[in-house]
Parts: C-alpha cells; structure tokens; sequence
C-alpha cells in the first residue's frame, strides 16, 4: 500500500478560515492525504490567508519567501495560497512567487482534488472565479473535528459594502445554504460527538435559507437546530446590528440552547464616522439594539469590534467611541487601527497621523481591557455551565468555555472532554476563569 502524502495547512484569521481549512482537508483526504504538523514532512503546503488584518498580504509574501527552502530542497513539494488574499490577488501573487503551484479563492476550494491533479501533472493552477454551483453539496463528509465543539458555516459574502472592508470583493454577495443540508450536516456533527456548534457567516443573522416552508430566518434555524438531541449549545458569529430581528432577539431571551453571548460589531461610536464608514446605522440606533437584547436576556455577554484611525476621524469623534464603550459595557472586544484595503472607498482618503491613532488604540484597548477583566471579575461566585475540551497544564484539570465563552479551568480528574457540567467560579486571572466541580 502507497503511503499516504501528507498535507501541511495554516490557516490565517477568522473562525469562516478556520473552518474551511477543515473542509479543505477533508477535500484532499479524498486524494490520499492525511495532515502534517511539519513542513519538512510535507508534499503540499497550503496557506490560508485572511485580507481583513492589517498587512495581510505582505505576511503572506514573507511566508512564501520561507517556504522557498523546502521548496529548492524538495522540488516536489506543491504550495498552494487558498482564501482572501488569494481571491484577491491571484495573479499577482503568481507573478511575485513562481514557487507557487496553485492559488484558490474561498469559493472553488471544493474543487481542489481536480486541481491537485493538475499540478501533479505539471501545471499550475488559478482559480479565483465564483462558480454557480454550491461548493457545500461537493465536499465529502465532515471528519476533521477538534474535539466536542465545531463551526458550521451557514452563511457566507456580504452586501453591506462597508467602506473600509474587502469581503464583498473576496467573498461575494450574501448567500445563505439551505436548513436541510445545515440539520443534516448538523445532526452528522453530534453524531461524532459534537455538543457544540458555531454557525459562522460574514453576516450570519442576514441568513435566509431556504427551509421546508419557505425562507428561514436565524432564529428559525436555531430553534429547529435545538431540537437535535445531543446538540447542547448553539452560538453564532459575527453579527450585524441592522440585521438583528426581532425572532432572534426573541430567541436570546427563551431558547435554553442559544447561550448567553454575542459579538455585535459597532466599529465606531461616532455617527460622523459611521456614515462615512457606510455602517447604515447610528449610535442610538446600537442603544437601542443592547437594550432590546438585554430585555430579552439580561446576562447577555456582549462583545465588539472597533477602528480607530478611520480617515477623517477627529478627536471629538474618538471621544464619541469612548463614550459608547463607557455606555454599553463589553466583556471583550476587538480594535484595531485603521489599516486601508486597496479597492476600497475609505483606501482613498487621507489617512491619520500614524501616532495619533496609535495613541488612540492604546487608550481604547485600556478601557476595553477593563470593562473586560471586570466582566470577569464579576463571573467569580456565579455558577455557569462549562464544557470540557481538553486536557489543562496540571494533572487533572480540564478547560473549557463558560456559557459565556469565557475559558475555564476546573480540577477534575475524572472528567473527559466533551463532558458539561456545573461549575462554581472561584477565580478570575488576567485571561481565564478558574472554578470547582458542582
């Protein structure tokens, strides 16, 4: 029997990368593959990258100039560039790096074994198109899962057109798969011991997929997703404000499955900035939003992202941002510096001043990471549910998430993962929780 080649990925970015990296494993599975922590082990590499982060193209360039050993020490090695970056600049990344064989946008990733072939015979390969059919019903069945937790892309693309963001060009518009397939795919996940999923889109409460009586919102979804016995809890990422329904505020407040956490990105707390950012929203408007989703469910733990730098931002708008952070109160959040995407509206405007905005990150991230740690400091005497999903540091403890993805580290020797159990919160560290058993 031949030996199985082996397949090294790296995956750039968001959980979305994160779980097509897994379906591309699964892909190349089917043409003799199995996985590689080593490059040195390695016949394919694949990296795949993200174009939300700041120099993402250029981390990817230094990376390729990495592999350029292996590739002079093993002629045979194929390197392959599969995700956003590759979407958005396949050719050039040809040109620039002859090493590589193959580069793949996020959409044709399901055609990899017949791009594998090619290569294998001589070729190289660019595919960056946005084929019609669905690359989910061509992938075979999911196999590469980390234990008792899994994503399940439901959504993917976006039409919001925000202007600082390349997704629109990279992944398309808004496309949402049908519920059968997302039950089936779901049921197939707790089957091999998941027991809990995160449905991910670009903007997964813009799903609308079609069910066995018409169009189904996320809630709908997510209540018919609840009914699978052995699926014990359901999250989603990420989230947009003007996409937040009233089902699926609904659904925070009295579905038992729907835990209590949500990332509901703002970016900005100026509605100057907002607008040039084409947010289509305002900061009242995100006022009111919290506190119709805390009505719904009041121990909802809520998280954001943020730019600051934005072209044109002005102290007073800055300060606007640390006044809505002060107002709403998150139990994490993400910021960053305005970084420009080139083909992008915002590209096109006069940036601020590099200190300025480094100043700015720095006062944002200190107030963040307060509200953060006394998030936490809050959680300590509270009883939260946790599932287990690996193995601490110490003999005998486990870690695993709170209900409120919080990480969580228990002294249980008995315990396994993908056990759920009560915990009663006795710590709170720079970036963890600590309790015992119930």
């Amino acid at each position: 029997m031949a030996e199985a080649k082996k397949l090294f990925i790296k995956t750039y970015g968001c959980q979305m990368n994160v779980y097509d990296s897994e379906r591309m494993v699964e892909a190349m599975g089917a043409e003799g593959y199995v996985t590689t922590d080593s490059v040195e082990e390695a016949d394919m590499v694949l990296l795949n990258t993200c174009h939300i982060r700041e120099k993402a193209s250029e981390k990817l360039y230094s990376d390729l100039g990495r592999l350029r050993p292996f590739k002079e020490a093993k002629p045979d090695l194929k390197i392959g560039v599969a995700g956003c970056v590759a979407q958005a600049e396949g050719d050039e990344i040809m040109r620039r790096m002859p090493l590589v064989d193959l580069v793949v946008g996020p959409q044709s990733y399901h055609r990899l074994p017949e791009m594998n072939r090619k290569m294998q015979a001589g070729g190289k390969v660019v595919d960056t198109e946005f084929p019609p059919e669905d690359k989910f019903a061509h992938l075979p069945e999911r196999k590469a899962l980390r234990g008792p937790v899994a994503f399940l892309t439901v959504q993917e693309g976006c039409d919001k057109f925000c202007a600082f963001c390349v997704v629109p060009y990279t992944r398309g518009a808004e496309v949402s798969r049908a519920a059968a397939r997302l039950l089936a795919e779901a049921r197939g996940l707790v089957e091999k011991g998941v027991r809990e999923i995160t449905l991910l889109g670009q903007n997964v409460n813009a799903y609308h997929g079609t069910g066995e009586d018409g169009d189904w919102g996320l809630a709908r979804l997510v209540r018919e997703l609840a009914r699978i016995d052995g699926l014990e809890r359901i999250r989603y990422t990420t989230s947009h404000p003007n996409d937040m329904e009233d089902d699926l505020i609904a659904a925070h407040g009295d579905e038992g499955k729907l835990m209590p956490y949500l990332h509901l990105p703002v970016q900005s707390g100026s509605d100057r900035i907002l607008r040039a950012m084409n947010r289509k929203h305002g900061r009242d408007q995100y006022f009111r939003l919290v506190e119709r989703i805390r009505a719904a469910r009041p121990d909802i733990l809520l998280s954001s992202d943020f730019i600051v730098g934005f072209p044109g931002e002005t102290d007073a708008d800055f300060a606007d941002t640390l006044d809505l952070i002060r107002a709403v109160g998150f139990g994490q959040s993400y910021s960053f510096k305005y970084s420009a995407r080139p083909g992008t509206p915002a590209a096109e405007k006069p940036a601020v001043a590099a200190g300025i905005a480094d100043e700015r990150l720095q006062e944002l991230q200190a107030l963040l990471l307060a509200q953060q740690r006394a998030a936490q400091t809050a959680m300590v005497g509270r009883e939260v549910g946790v599932l287990y999903e690996k193995a601490g540091r110490m003999a005998g403890q486990m870690v695993g998430k709170s209900d409120h993805l919080h990480a969580v580290h228990v002294v249980d020797p008995d315990a396994r993962a993908g056990d759920l159990v009560r915990v009663r919160i006795t710590e709170s560290g720079p970036n963890s929780l600590g309790g015992v058993r119930l």
